[in-house]
């Protein structure tokens, strides 16, 4: 099999050897026993004359063929979301372009490529909001710009509105003037202050039960426009109580990237759906796991993903807000991009011990679909990192 050089947590190099790639068994047009979105990355484009912490400059074609990939692998795409750096180099007017692209291409897909479209505020700098007013005219601009493009909207959390909001009060406000408008239901994103401190005390309450309540009121109060809840919290508890307390017919979206298998699989009182940005590093294991279920083998299903969750919960350590990284990076080991550039120069975001053990990690799941190119282009990596074989 195929050898790479990598650092060792001791400071020093070894030769690792890799396994052999797990044959998944994966479904494009079956039905899947729960709605699986995938929030999915962007490729940059390296050769344009940029300066790459200012500009988002994407290659269009390597961008859309991953999103054409995963539906590929019956796996819905959530688009334009916080893993295709969305506030880390990603701006708004890039997104858009980002959005329509994407929708146009979904409609190309025979059948039916399920896609949703991030909705935000972040063209509204926190520090330029004057008040609430101000933030709901940012959240009516990009929704109805989604809509425009045809897409479904997921409702971003806002920064704008956690810099000015005084109490939970003003995020009923807000969320209701939005929800009262928008012509579809729509996915509510609360998105941890884990992946974004900005966010911190979102919906009125540093403490994360008491502003699930405030969130479950909002949601109660306009379930008829709203879809589901995508809750990215990285708790099992309380994404599992808060899925307790919605409305009936109103789905729980999880975005617990620690805890997803047992999420998804659910229990007796009920279970999650999927909006993941883990899906995106790995989209065979998660297909092939969805379609364990639909076949009614749940030991299946729990053998595939099981050895998935150590290279998840390494991909999206602390600081979280980080993954990025890791997901580009397992689409560069995989052959689905030709670089190992990204948005904002976000590939120095992680070291090379953490580089390393994505690869590892990578292996053991069986996600390496072709070894001999991953350890070539891990070499590559490390190379650069000063780690020669």
């Amino acid at each position: 099999m195929a050898k790479v050089t990598l650092p060792t947590p001791a400071g020093g190099t070894e030769t690792y050897q890799t396994g052999e790639p797990r044959a998944f068994v994966t479904v494009s047009n079956g039905a899947l026993p729960r709605v699986a979105y995938s929030a999915v990355h962007v490729v940059a484009d390296p050769l344009v004359e940029q300066d790459p912490w200012l500009e988002a400059r994407l290659d269009w074609d390597a961008t859309l063929d991953y999103r054409r990939y995963l539906w590929s692998l019956g796996l819905g795409v959530a688009e334009a979301m916080d893993t295709a750096q969305r506030g880390m180099g990603l701006d708004w007017q890039t997104s858009l372009e980002l959005i329509r692209r994407s929708v146009a291409a979904a409609a190309d897909v025979p059948g039916q490529a399920l896609i949703a479209c991030g909705a935000g505020t972040d063209h509204l700098p926190p520090e330029a909001a004057g008040g609430l007013d101000d933030v709901i005219a940012a959240y009516e601009e990009q929704c109805a710009a989604v809509e425009t493009a045809g897409g479904r909207i997921i409702l971003m959390a806002s920064r704008a509105l956690a810099a000015c909001a005084a109490s939970p009060d003003d995020y009923r406000r807000v969320y209701g003037r939005i929800l009262a408008q928008v012509r579809e239901p729509v996915i509510i994103h609360w998105l941890g202050e884990m992946f974004d401190p900005a966010l911190a005390g979102y919906w009125g309450h540093d403490d994360h039960d008491e502003a699930m309540e405030v969130c479950l009121g909002i949601i109660a109060d306009h379930a008829d426009k709203v879809d589901g809840i995508k809750v990215s919290l990285l708790d099992a508890r309380k994404e599992i109580d808060m899925r307790r307390g919605l409305p009936k017919g109103v789905r729980m979206y999880s975005g617990d990237d620690f805890n997803y298998p047992e999420l998804i699989a659910g229990d007796e009182e009920g279970y999650s759906d999927a909006l993941l940005g883990i899906f995106d590093a790995i989209a065979p294991a998660a297909s092939a796991a969805l379609w364990a279920m639909a076949r009614q083998d749940m030991a299946g299903y729990h053998d595939i993903l099981a050895p998935t969750v150590p290279l998840s919960r390494h991909i999206f350590k602390a600081p979280t807000r980080f993954y990025k990284t890791g997901v580009v990076f397992m689409a560069y080991l995989n052959g689905h991009q030709d670089h190992f550039v990204m948005v904002g120069g976000q590939q120095s975001a992680r070291s090379a011990q953490h580089l390393a053990e994505v690869f590892r990690l990578a292996d053991r799941a069986g996600l390496l679909r072709d070894p001999d190119l991953a350890a070539g282009r891990m070499a590559t990596v490390m190379a650069t990192h000063g780690i020669a074989a």
